[in-house]
């Protein structure tokens, strides 16, 4: 067992990410804090390949759209750490920080990722339970007698 927590823990030293460009993205609760750098089209979530970490085939083509849309699917790496809500808000995160990311990259870019909507956050959230109700919206099934 020893021999393969060493071998994660040099997993995690050979990611190199000196001259990378950082971006912020956020989906519902999540925070996704990216780093994309010039390389084959690797991309590692909290320090495992994306394709370990999210098990849906949704997310899996959600987080790649970025570099579909520029035509680029493996000339960049990507490293991210994300933290809060589920996979969805994760995903959708990873997402906006990488395409903030790819901006800082190239200019020429940003046109493109626009229109696809993909660097502006989605601010929609779940809306909060009000009080004398069932649910946020949702009321209690009324009886006339």
């Amino acid at each position: 067992m020893e021999n393969t927590q060493s071998n994660t823990k040099t997993h995690k030293l050979k990611l190199d990410f000196k001259n990378s460009k950082y971006a912020t993205g956020r989906r519902k609760t999540s925070i996704a804090k990216v780093w994309v750098k010039k390389g084959s089209g690797k991309i590692y979530v909290n320090g495992k390949l994306f394709n370990e970490y999210f098990s849906s085939e949704n997310h899996k083509m959600q987080i790649t759209r970025p570099f579909e849309i520029i035509n680029q699917p493996t000339e960049y790496d990507v490293r991210c750490n994300v933290k809060g809500g589920g996979p969805t808000g994760q995903a959708g995160a990873m997402v906006h920080g990488i395409s903030k990311a790819l901006v800082m990259f190239d200019d020429n870019f940003k046109s493109t990722l626009k229109t696809e909507k993909l660097t502006t956050r989605d601010s929609r959230a779940v809306e909060r339970k009000k009080p004398g109700r069932k649910k946020a919206r949702r009321s209690f099934q009324f009886s006339k007698r």
